[in-house]
Order: C-alpha cells, then sequence, then structure tokens
C-alpha cells in the first residue's frame, strides 16, 4: 500500500512512473497513447490508460487525470494511491463496476508545467463543433490586450484599468469573459482552439475502443484551481440534463454540499463551452452518462487568474528573464497544486469517498 503523500509527485516524469508502477502491481495492461512531442528534459510523454475490470462490463466509472496539465498532480496522485487501495478495488469488483483510469489526458501540459496543450488550447473548451461558426465571447475581445501586456509584470496602469473593469461588470462578469471560453485569440488564455487537438483526437479513440460497451457511465474528472484550499467541490459535468443533475446530486450530493451546476449558477465555476463531456455523448451514445467534475481549491481567484496571466504572457515572451521565468513557473505551481501533506490528504479522502459513491450509484 502506497501512503497518501507518496501518492503524489512533484514531476510528470515521477507521475507517469508511480502511474506505471501503480499498475503493474495491479495487474493490470497500460495502453500508452505516446504524445508527439517531448517533455522539458527529453522524456517520452504519453496519455496512459489502463481498466480495471472486465473489457464487458456494463457499468464504467471513468476517473481522469490532467485535462487542464499542471492540475495532474493532484488527479495522479488520486489515481496512484487507488491502484493500490485494495479496499477500492474490491468495492468496485464485487460491484461488477469496471474502472477506467485516464492518466494525463494533456501530457505534454502536465510535463511543462502548464494548463494548456501544446496547441495553447484548454482541453475542456475545445469540445465544440468545428465545422459550424466558432462561439464568440466579445467580453473576452475586450479584455485581451489587457490580460497580456508588452511588459511583466504589468504597470500599475495596467492594474488599475483592470480594476476598474472588474469595479463596472463585477468579479463574475470578468471570470465568465475570461474563463467561459474563446476561439479568436490563438495566443489568449481559455482558448479553445480552431480544431480538434491532440487531447482530444487520443480521448475519442479511447472511449470508443474502452467505453462503448458500458450501459451506464460515471466520471469523475479530477481539478484543481477554484474554490477554498483543499475542498473538492462536485461540479456537475453533463449536459443541462435535469435527469443526469438528479442522478448525480443522490450520488454525490448532500443536503449541506449538493453538487454544483454551471447551469444555474451554483457552481464557483463560470458557465463554459467546448465541454470535455460533448465527447461522452458522441462517442458512448447509448450510455446513460452521469459526471462530475472534482474541482479542489487551491488560492484565490484572482491570484489564479494572475498565475494562468504570466504563464500565457511567458509563452508569448520565451526570452524573458531565466528569474522571472522560475518566478513565473513557481506562481504556476502553487497555483494549481498545494503541497502540504494537509492538503494531499483532503485530495483523497473526498475523491475516494467520491469514487464509492459513484460505484453505489453505477450499481443502485
Amino acid at each position: 500500500m502506497i501512503g497518501v503523500v507518496e501518492a503524489f509527485s512533484p514531476t510528470y516524469a515521477e507521475a507517469r512512473r508511480k502511474f506505471l508502477q501503480g499498475c503493474v502491481a495491479a495487474g493490470l495492461k497500460v495502453d500508452a497513447h505516446p504524445h508527439p512531442l517531448k517533455g522539458p528534459n527529453g522524456e517520452d510523454l504519453s496519455m496512459d490508460v489502463a481498466l480495471d475490470g472486465s473489457p464487458d462490463a456494463q457499468h464504467l466509472l471513468i476517473v481522469s487525470s490532467a485535462c487542464h496539465g499542471i492540475e495532474g498532480h493532484c488527479g495522479s496522485g488520486v489515481q496512484g494511491f487507488a491502484l493500490h487501495d485494495a479496499e477500492w478495488r474490491d468495492k468496485a469488483a464485487k460491484a461488477g463496476v469496471a474502472v477506467l483510469y485516464l492518466h494525463a489526458l494533456n501530457p505534454h501540459g502536465f510535463a511543462h508545467g502548464r494548463r494548456v496543450t501544446h496547441e495553447n488550447v484548454d482541453l475542456n473548451r475545445n469540445f465544440v463543433d468545428f465545422s459550424q461558426p466558432l462561439p464568440v465571447n466579445a467580453g473576452y475581445a475586450k479584455l485581451h490586450s489587457l490580460l497580456l501586456p508588452a511588459e511583466w509584470p504589468p504597470a500599475p496602469k495596467n492594474d488599475a484599468e483592470i480594476g476598474a473593469w472588474v469595479e463596472k461588470h463585477g468579479l463574475p462578469a470578468y471570470q465568465l469573459a475570461i474563463s467561459g471560453g474563446q476561439y479568436q485569440f490563438d495566443d489568449g488564455l481559455f482558448f479553445g482552439g480552431k480544431a480538434p487537438t491532440w487531447s482530444n483526437s487520443t480521448f475519442r479513440q479511447v472511449l470508443r475502443s474502452q467505453a462503448q460497451q458500458a450501459r451506464k457511465i460515471a466520471w469523475i474528472d479530477l481539478h484543481t484551481g477554484l474554490g477554498p484550499n483543499g475542498i473538492g467541490e462536485r461540479i456537475f459535468a453533463c449536459r443541462d440534463d435535469k435527469a443526469a443533475y438528479a442522478r448525480a446530486n443522490a450520488w454525490w450530493g448532500t443536503d449541506k454540499a449538493p453538487v454544483t451546476s454551471i447551469y444555474d449558477g451554483t457552481s464557483t465555476s463560470a458557465k463554459l463551452t467546448g465541454l470535455m463531456m460533448n465527447a461522452v455523448y458522441e462517442e458512448c451514445s447509448r450510455a446513460e452518462f452521469t459526471a462530475i467534475a472534482l474541482e479542489y481549491g487551491t488560492q484565490p481567484l484572482l491570484e489564479v487568474m494572475g498565475a494562468l496571466r504570466a504563464d500565457h504572457w511567458l509563452h508569448a515572451h520565451p526570452g524573458a528573464a531565466p528569474e522571472l521565468a522560475d518566478t513565473i513557473h513557481a506562481q504556476m505551481m502553487d497555483a494549481f497544486y498545494t503541497d502540504t501533506d494537509a492538503w494531499k490528504g483532503q485530495i483523497i479522502s473526498q475523491a475516494r469517498q467520491a469514487m464509492f459513491q459513484a460505484v453505489d450509484g453505477l450499481t443502485g
């Protein structure tokens, strides 16, 4: 049995090694989907997939990490611990629930300490119909030049102009404008892309090969960066469907902490476009689908947004001073991964509970 703290890793390379070792210990076959690029130290990158249970299981739980690359430090820790958790594995096996672990949906972002893919795309905004006119985010268009100024750190005038915008429109409007998803600025924040990314296409391939047999699919997608530190908000992650929302609340919600939703404004997340869950509906259309994003808090929203702005600025200015680059990389890590034993314990306990609940929900 691996310890809670030991399940987490400071780098993608170590996280991948621990995941693969966990699969070996659990006797699971790994399907590796190599990424076309390498990591910062020349290491191989891969979306690694392991199925714990029968390939013919009618009930399937998907547990995924690193949709937003750097958030994989959290999600990989959950997956690594689960692979060594005999009680958890016995629970799922006895219920006839197969568990599909998707390790590092966005391995490039994970390895390079970025949230986006190598195409500079937010993977969870990339699942739109690219044959149709793409959504227009007018709010982001007004903010883009302010969010990514010519110099970093921003000049006082830049901070004042953004502050004035927030004061006029409100923090929720600021969050929605920035994070809702935009498709016009290739170098901008929360860019949804102009075509399906490598991670999009590979994820769909995994669903077609591993999930189409299931008649009931649950999904826990692990994220960080929103909400109070260490608290895992359970955000409804299906289409705006009352029956699916009722199932999610029955499985994962309580009177004191119901499952939240981007559709009714109860979530800390803004309403988003191009969500990854669209692929499950499209590739596994016969299955009843129930999903949450388990979103763990790290730092206050404006600090997280500041880290993202700095990261995008640095990507556009590769010749920046090494000291500044190091500061920005550390800022990103702090925004999406709280490297303390207490935080890691909160992560594992809440994820483990949600996984047990998913098995009961699938079979209830």
